[in-house]
């Protein structure tokens, strides 16, 4: 999805080439990958003579957004506090983090985006 969202339209034979340089996946396996993100109407394509342009159709945000939520439910049963102990356990935060951190609990909001 990185690659839909930072290059869009992208042709398959482009998604291809990055993904199987850094992941060592064969083509097959790519492909297999954005027909299922096409039947899970994540992406989108649109053919072009013998290739194929694909263009996201779920924002970055709202795939982050479901992903923090499923990885909570799944590992955590949705609760907050003991995933956020296990990462402070397991991370040294900044102090720039811990202010920020400190800031977002004592007001209830949600975290700034960052890119």
């Amino acid at each position: 999805m990185k690659i839909v969202w930072a290059q869009s339209p992208i042709l398959a034979r482009e998604i291809i080439a990055r993904l199987a340089h850094s992941q060592e996946w064969s083509d097959k396996t790519i492909r297999t990958l954005l027909a299922r993100l096409v039947k899970k109407r994540v992406i989108s394509f649109q053919r072009e003579g013998r290739a194929y342009l694909y263009r996201p159709l779920a924002a970055k945000a709202d795939c982050v957004q479901s992903e923090c939520q499923s990885f909570i439910d799944r590992v955590f049963e949705g609760a907050l506090a003991p995933m956020f102990a296990q990462f402070l356990q397991s991370r040294t935060l900044s102090d720039p983090e811990r202010s920020e951190l400190r800031l977002l609990l004592e007001a209830g909001k949600k975290p700034r985006k960052r890119n």
